[in-house]
């Protein structure tokens, strides 16, 4: 349970290490090793994701490889790794694929398969630096190529008709609208933050009553990597936000919840699975051919920004992109309109 005298992203952050003290458990004893050398670098979310991958290869070791299935994972010593090949790494990045674990099914395209194979070669890499094994496999095995995904986001007028089907309730059902009159003025504020601002749904919920500065505009927000940066938001969610502050004052939070910003209707701390699904219930309503979420509101926000000042460092910037070229990279398309657009903007000479 949340606490009064700590924030949500310390208790996400307990929640977390409490995670991959479980997941630890399943694997073999010298991985507590790696995640500790690596603490200091990443994040307890980044880590757990780590936990997960390291285990799907150690099971997949376990049934495949007749060397490995004579003893538990458990029992796995540290000199095992050297025992694994290239063809093997390359031969379970193909099980990932696709493959069956307990009755439920898992596919991986080639962002998956390029996600399980950085875990590995940070894991091979770090035992292969402190020179606790031989041989590093895993370097060996190229990434898999990855094709450039088009940006999935709203147009300037599907912005618009969002917005306003969330005011209005139009096309929800009658389950839904008996909730809607209790939700409407929130999830405005909600949407309008979002999509006013850029921030990420897991900053969004972190937000507390303290962390808005209407003098200034301006909201704190904890970022992918634990630092702090205040975003600054225009009029409009402005008057959304002091909207919903009319009606979150009347609201008695469940204990331990006091600061969150964002309340769900059992008034605690809206959960980041509760946007997704009221993004998803709008955005639907909206268009059936784009599968809007959270994260594609981001996007939307960044491209208008974009298209409006040109700028990638200051999008790259708000959005709390630590490297420009991850923003390069997803605004790619925008930024080879742009560049035809040039082709035109200078004449030689008069016609």
């Amino acid at each position: 349970m949340e606490k009064n005298n700590t924030n949500y992203h310390e208790e996400l952050n307990k929640k977390n290490i409490i995670h991959l003290r479980e997941l630890l458990d399943t694997l073999p004893p010298f991985c507590s090793q790696y995640f500790r050398g690596i603490q200091e670098y990443t994040s307890s979310r980044t880590r757990i994701a780590y936990a997960y991958d390291l285990r799907v290869f150690f099971e997949y070791m376990h049934e495949n490889n007749p060397v490995f299935n004579k003893m538990k994972i458990k029992n796995y010593p540290l000199e095992m790794l050297d025992q694994i090949t290239r063809l093997d790494i390359e031969e379970y990045l193909e099980y990932c694929s696709y493959y069956i674990k307990d009755g439920k099914e898992y596919m991986n395209d080639e962002r998956g398969k390029s996600r399980k194979l950085a875990s590995l070669r940070s894991f091979y890499n770090y035992f292969f630096r402190n020179e606790l094994i031989e041989k590093n496999p895993a370097s060996l095995v190229p990434m898999p190529k990855l094709h450039q995904k088009e940006i999935v986001r709203l147009d300037a007028d599907e912005v618009a008709i969002l917005l306003d089907t969330v005011e209005s309730g139009v096309n929800l059902t009658k389950q839904q609208l008996h909730y809607h009159e209790k939700t409407k003025i929130r999830d405005i504020a909600l949407l309008t933050l979002l999509l006013g601002t850029g921030i990420r749904v897991s900053e969004c919920v972190g937000i507390d009553l303290q962390d808005l500065d209407f003098k200034n505009n301006g909201v704190k927000v904890r970022r992918k990597g634990g630092y702090e940066a205040v975003i600054y938001f225009g009029e409009e969610v402005e008057i959304a936000l002091l909207d919903y502050l009319e009606k979150r004052n009347h609201i008695i939070p469940v204990d331990g919840h006091e600061n969150a910003l964002f309340l769900s209707m059992q008034n605690k701390r809206i959960s980041v699975r509760a946007v997704e699904k009221l993004v998803k219930k709008y955005s639907s309503l909206v268009t059936n051919l784009k599968k809007i979420t959270p994260h594609k509101l981001r996007s939307t926000y960044g491209t208008s920004l974009y298209r409006e000042t040109g700028d990638i460092y200051l999008v790259a910037d708000v959005l709390g992109h630590k490297d420009v070229n991850t923003t390069r990279k997803h605004y790619a398309a925008i930024e080879d309109e742009r560049r035809r657009k040039a082709a035109n903007a200078v004449k030689l000479r008069e016609p």
